[in-house]
């Protein structure tokens, strides 16, 4: 039997989860994508805006997947009960993960908040961070609503419904490059505000985000069913433990990865203004294509949870292949796409010269860990999808932690490769992750046997 024969409906099966994810994922993206382009086109040829929201969005992105992840974790308990029709039990799920997600958004959000301060600590131009600062106080508002719609967001994904997000973030989305039109250069009678608009412009998207997941369950009366005997009461500590179970070694592991990232960033701004505005726009465009990567993922988890529920293991074995058989290929599109392209996409970002020219270069590093960044993200939503979570931690501190780091100090530092160093660094930390993780698959697989 052929590959494409024996795939074909693993295929159609994973694309058909994978597309509303993808177009979610990109619509999320879109944020911080217009947030880079329109700041950077309000600086002109002045750097300083541009670092000022790449510092802030890298320093607040590092508590927000934080969070998310601890969310994610609803995904696969919801998806193993949907599948058992045992909705009583995802309605309890649902019902107590909204309480302590949104709980957990107030609690974090303060604590960015007040320790905004705390940035001038890590080494970056002073004139950045305190640009930097009205940006990342902004986000901090939104953590509550981000949250309460991750937690319905988490919950649809895990019975299936992958579209309802789709719609939803696509719309408030078009609304925050409205409000960004607004704010950042001053429209309609009101004040340009720069990267303090496109924070706030961000805040009022992810509020209504969250208003309109809610209505869609209030009206909705498939889903409205699953908020009966919703009480505003703390959660239960049996739910809570259950969620975070599950949702703490993935936030772990997103945490890790993700202060790997951030922490390149860092080290980068030591190298001045110009290459932290490089790396702004490298790391959007690597995002850009990693949202699809993660979007793979997420259907990943969604189909692997219903076959582990369903306790059918060969269609488990089929999904998993199928998964990797997709993330390659899209890993190459991108790939190609950041190498003939690389000297023409930045342009949409800035009209700085040395901006262009350094990001150029950096896309060809971009391109050369997309392959592992794929291989990593889908399996851990593979091992999401079986709730074989406490692995991916410690993985994930070994890869990002004891080789990516180094590596890109000693790289980007010590050998004088500057940002291009840094993220040649990425491949070494991504490949150590993807390999780790697929052997642990592959030992999960051989045990369901």
């Amino acid at each position: 039997m052929s590959l494409w024969r024996k795939y074909k409906e693993q295929y159609r099966k994973n694309l058909a989860l994978s597309i509303p994810i993808v177009l979610t994922q990109l619509g999320q993206m879109v944020t911080q994508l217009a947030d880079t382009m329109m700041v950077g086109q309000y600086g002109g040829e002045d750097p300083l805006p541009l670092a000022a929201v790449s510092f802030g969005s890298s320093m607040a992105f590092l508590i927000l997947i934080g969070c998310i992840g601890v969310a994610l974790g609803l995904t696969p308990l919801v998806g193993e009960r949907y599948v058992q029709n045992e909705h009583k039990e995802c309605s309890s799920l649902l019902n107590n993960a909204i309480i302590f997600y949104t709980l957990l958004g107030l609690f974090v959000g303060l604590a960015q908040y007040v320790a905004a301060p705390l940035l001038y600590y890590l080494g970056q131009p002073e004139e950045v961070v305190t640009g930097a600062i009205p940006y990342y106080r902004m986000l901090s508002f939104s953590l509550p609503f981000m949250l309460c719609f991750f937690g319905f967001k988490s919950f649809l994904e895990g019975t299936g419904n992958t579209k309802t997000v789709m719609v939803i973030t696509l719309i408030a989305n078009l609304l925050n490059i409205g409000f960004n039109y607004l704010l950042i250069y001053g429209h309609c009678g009101l004040p340009a505000m720069g990267a303090t608009g496109a924070g706030l412009a961000t805040t009022i998207s992810r509020i209504l985000s969250a208003v309109m997941v809610i209505a869609y369950f209030v009206y909705h009366s498939k889903y409205r069913a699953y908020l009966h005997g919703f009480r505003l009461r703390l959660p239960e500590g049996k739910r809570v433990y259950q969620l975070l179970r599950i949702g703490l070694p993935i936030a772990g592991q997103m945490f890790l990865e993700s202060s790997a990232f951030v922490g390149t960033a860092v080290m980068i701004g030591w190298l001045g203004t110009v290459a932290l505005s490089a790396n702004q726009v490298a790391i959007t465009l690597g995002n850009c294509a990693f949202m699809v990567i993660l979007s793979i993922g997420s259907a990943a988890t969604i189909r692997i949870s219903h076959c582990y529920g369903e306790h059918n293991n060969e269609e488990l074995r089929l999904a998993t292949y199928a998964t990797y058989h997709l993330v390659l290929l899209w890993s190459f599109i991108a790939s190609c796409i950041f190498i003939l392209f690389r000297h023409d996409i930045p342009r949409l970002f800035t009209d700085n010269e040395e901006v262009i020219a350094l990001t150029a270069n950096m896309m060809v590093f971009v391109a050369l860990y997309q392959l592992w960044d794929g291989m990593q993200n889908v399996s851990v939503g593979i091992l999401r999808g079986l709730q074989d979570v406490k692995i991916i931690m410690p993985i994930a501190f070994i890869a990002y932690w004891l080789i990516n780091m180094p590596a890109g100090y000693l790289l980007g530092i010590t050998a004088g490769m500057g940002p291009s160093g840094f993220f040649l660094s990425y491949s070494f930390g991504l490949g150590a992750a993807a390999l780790l993780l697929m052997a642990r698959i592959r030992r999960d697989i051989r045990r369901l046997k």
